[in-house]
């Protein structure tokens, strides 16, 4: 008898996008769960399970390479890692500026590095940046390919993002965002030898847990603000982020890689050439 291989997608943040997108390309493959929070993976694991999927849960720190490294093992006394699915972040009503690049901008280079060196072939993995990232502007060469290219664990050093240079947390969050789809673009060369690809999707805002946290925080009237006059009215759901990523993580995304696919229903596009222009 033929073993079955088993074949993982790993989910980084069990919030609502991640969990909304590891029901779209988590059938017939064993889903691992993984937060910092044990209340979190509890919920998911709760509605995945009862939803007809194969779960584990473990707890993670993206913060540290060794929980992030140790969350690569127990995938792979699984299985194979066929996905990736990165969701884990904080937002600027939520931390300091410091513990923004801790977590958005060096985690999500550890988890790159670290699933970069076992995923399996035509696998694929997902970033979640955001739209914040769009908005900053630009950046020199060197800057970008600094953010894209120096070692996780060279990354805060960079003289770009010290305390007296990152001096808020909405800076700290957009500079983070940039850097993900900036590094993502140069890890798909990395994963691409492996066979392996990896996108990054750029959501607006999407009506979830964080999301109704920022709109009663102290940017709650600017992010009304900008859902009113963007192109598309409203806000998004996690289920339409995941349909991007479905695309994106599927045989029908298999020429798209190093990309960043920015979804925010023409916020930016206002914020450029619209009612929400500085000009």
């Amino acid at each position: 008898m033929i073993k079955k291989i088993t074949n993982v997608i790993v989910l980084i943040g069990a919030g609502a996008i991640g969990v909304a997108i590891a029901i779209r390309v988590g059938t017939g493959k064993h889903l691992l769960l993984s937060d910092i929070r044990q209340e979190n993976i509890d919920a998911a694991e709760k509605s995945l399970s009862e939803a007809g999927f194969e779960v584990s849960t473990t707890l993670v720190d993206i913060t540290s390479r060794e929980s992030v490294h140790s969350l690569v093992n127990i995938a792979l006394s699984i299985g194979t890692i066929s996905g990736v699915i990165h969701a884990a972040g904080v937002s600027p009503s939520q931390a300091s500026p410091a513990t923004i690049l801790k977590v958005d901008l060096y985690g999500t280079a550890l988890i790159l590095e670290e699933f970069g060196n076992v995923i399996d072939i035509n696998g694929a993995g997902i970033v979640i940046a955001s739209q914040s990232g769009h908005r900053l502007p630009a950046l020199t060469p060197e800057q970008d390919y600094a953010l894209a290219t120096t070692p996780a664990d060279d990354l805060l050093s960079l003289s770009m993002l010290q305390p007296n240079i990152i001096t808020d947390s909405l800076h700290a969050y957009q500079i983070s965002k940039r850097g993900n789809s900036l590094r993502v673009m140069a890890e798909a060369v990395r994963w691409g030898k492996r066979g392996a690809r990896v996108n990054t999707i750029s959501p607006g805002i999407i009506i979830t847990p964080l999301a109704k946290e920022e709109l009663n925080g102290p940017r709650g009237d600017g992010y009304r603000k900008m859902i009113a006059l963007s192109a598309a009215g409203r806000a998004g759901t996690p289920d339409e982020v995941a349909t991007v990523a479905e695309l994106l993580m599927g045989a029908n995304g298999s020429f798209i890689t190093g990309s960043d696919f920015l979804m925010d229903g023409g916020v930016t596009a206002s914020y450029f050439f619209g009612e929400l222009s500085l000009r």
